[in-house]
């Protein structure tokens, strides 16, 4: 029986990865990849000449156009190389007109995953100028016409249904950002802490994320400035403070807490889980064209 073929596209791929979406991408394919039974996947992505993907470069006549423009151009140029696939998937606005496009042309369906809307970085108007109002409609149109939408998290299809409210609720499935469970996993290594400056017998709060406006920094910071001081006992108690007494108190309820949770990763953040979740969706899009 032959195997689906999926078309996958995308902006970023190694070694080209500057953001979430990109390690996304790249560990979702990876993933399905070494499915037993999963699809077929071909990778087009954006950029110069890839051992595991098709890179597409910007068309020579764009070279000094609006960077909005010269992500359609790269987007065309996709389109007409998706020919043969049975389904398109794409990530990120500036992949979404190469899904478009190559539905419309060979008549097969589309996959958007929604990794954070272009109506909620109105500031992408100060990087892009009238590239931000090209960026959002392809980005509105991919996913009102798109046979299926990802969101990466329930927050994230919350705010997809709240910023194109004629989407169809039902067409907008839940599938998370993936961990590797592999790479991040427990390891008891103090020294290497210390060596960062932190000290392990202290609490700390960790922030992983890149340092632009929609991650929030700044209100984390704002908010840092409000924590009780430790030498207040009866506010610093309270609250988070008491539950996180209450586990130090008690290592064995922490460790059966924590290898629950490695458990839950496991089980539904793993890349392979997300990997056969979204060849539910796949299979789901197909079976209903066909």
């Amino acid at each position: 029986m032959r195997r689906v073929r999926i078309g996958m596209v995308t902006r970023e791929w190694p070694p080209d990865v500057y953001g979430g979406a990109g390690v996304h991408v790249e560990h979702l394919a990876a993933a399905l990849r070494a499915l037993p039974d999963g699809p077929e996947l071909d990778v087009h992505c954006f950029g110069g000449p890839r051992e595991d993907a098709t890179g597409h470069a910007v068309p020579a006549g764009l070279s000094g156009a609006n960077g909005a423009l010269q992500a359609l151009g790269v987007d065309v140029e996709i389109a007409g190389a998706l020919a043969g696939v049975d389904l398109v998937h794409s990530h990120t606005w500036y992949a979404n007109a190469a899904g478009l496009l190559a539905a419309l042309v060979h008549g097969v369906p589309h996959v958007v995953t929604a990794h954070f809307p272009e109506p909620r970085r109105p500031w992408k108007a100060d990087q892009l100028g009238g590239g931000y109002r090209l960026s959002s409609w392809v980005e509105r149109t991919a996913h009102l016409t798109a046979d299926a939408v990802v969101a990466v998290s329930a927050g994230m299809r919350d705010d997809v249904l709240a910023v194109y409210p004629e989407l169809d609720p039902a067409r907008v499935h839940v599938v998370h950002n993936g961990v590797d469970a592999e790479a991040y996993r427990p390891v008891e290594a103090p020294d290497v802490v210390r060596r960062l400056g932190v000290d392990p017998a202290r609490p700390y709060a960790l922030f992983v994320g890149r340092i632009t406006r929609q991650k929030g920094v700044p209100h984390l910071l704002a908010a840092a400035e409000q924590l009780p001081p430790p030498d207040d006992p009866t506010t610093f108690e309270a609250g988070l403070a008491t539950r996180v007494a209450e586990l130090l108190a008690d290592p064995d309820r922490a460790a059966a807490m924590g290898a629950a949770g490695r458990e839950r990763v496991l089980a539904e953040f793993g890349w392979p889980a997300v990997a056969r979740r979204t060849v539910d969706v796949y299979s789901a899009v197909l079976g209903a064209r066909s």
